[in-house]
């Protein structure tokens, strides 16, 4: 059993590492359920795209993942190739199954290899994405700083996990404490928003909108990305200190800021073109801009 000092560093090295990516999500997950499928910002949709998110991380990751796969391990390892290892053992005297496993198996590491190529580039220049909503003059620049921080992050990968959970806990850490407090000062605006928790408004959602409630489905599910990280690095960190991450810290946060972003967008409907970025109070986002307005 790690001690608590120990099974800290692990749990911060794991928000660093682990969360990371399901940590972005809320940069663009709103904003392509309204903004890609043309989906009205009526309170009732906006509830309800709420409460698809919000059902989807804990069924998805909190119970899906956390309370079952994350038993799954081999040896304490996890992933697709510690999962395939364990089905195996169970058909070792039966070939065509084994087979049939390995051909899931190596379709599943495709799957989680393609994540990892798409997910970081939507990832970053969702993040950079921001340079514009404050300053127009900088949209030219969102692509070239995209593309440095990839291979900024590529080069760092090298040092191990160690290095990268030290680095990057920190900085996540920092991250969803913002993220999360920007969420409370959007629920502050439009307290009613935390409605959306009853699963009531999702199931409205589809009754509402049918097909087009399908496509916007496509675009809630932007807000588990990167949960397989969950189980693929529980050999770096260990089961527990990733739950204690997510539950305790991870998982309020980005509670918080979708639906911070929600009550931002039922003030002002305008804001669903970013609305993780219209959530940020005007003196932060805007600097330049609000200096300029406050002179003589």
């Amino acid at each position: 059993m790690p001690s608590r000092r120990r099974l800290a560093t692990l749990a911060l090295g794991a928000v660093g590492v682990v969360y990371g990516d399901i940590g972005t999500s809320p940069l663009y997950t709103l904003k392509e359920v309204f903004g890609e499928h043309g989906m009205p910002t009526s309170p009732a949709n906006v509830l309800g795209a709420l409460s698809l998110i919000f059902w989807s991380l804990i069924i998805v990751v909190s119970i899906k993942y956390l309370l079952f796969i994350m038993r799954a391990d081999n040896k304490g390892e996890g992933g697709i190739m510690a999962l395939l290892a364990l089905a195996q053992r169970s058909a070792r005297h039966l070939p065509r199954l084994r087979l049939t496993l390995i051909v899931l198996g190596l379709f599943g590491a495709a799957l989680f290899y393609g994540d990892g190529v798409i997910t970081p580039a939507i990832s970053v220049l969702s993040a950079i994405e921001g340079l514009g909503v404050a300053t127009p003059e900088l949209e030219r620049w969102v692509v070239p700083i995209t593309i440095g921080v990839i291979v900024a992050l590529c080069w760092l990968q090298k040092r191990g996990t160690g290095h990268i959970g030290a680095l990057f806990g920190p900085v996540c850490a920092v991250w969803f404490v913002t993220i999360a407090a920007l969420g409370v000062l959007g629920i502050a605006r439009h307290p009613a928003v935390m409605l959306a928790i009853s699963p009531a408004y999702g199931v409205a959602f589809f009754l509402h909108n049918h097909a087009e409630a399908f496509f916007a489905l496509g675009a809630v599910v932007l807000a588990v990305t990167g949960t397989e990280a969950l189980y693929a690095d529980m050999g770096h960190f260990g089961r527990r200190p990733i739950q204690l991450a997510w539950f305790n810290f991870v998982l309020p946060a980005l509670v918080l800021n979708y639906f911070g972003q929600g009550a931002q967008i039922l003030h002002d409907p305008a804001a669903v073109a970013n609305p993780f970025y219209h959530l940020v109070p005007r003196f932060l986002l805007y600097p330049m801009v609000a200096l300029a307005t406050e002179r003589p």
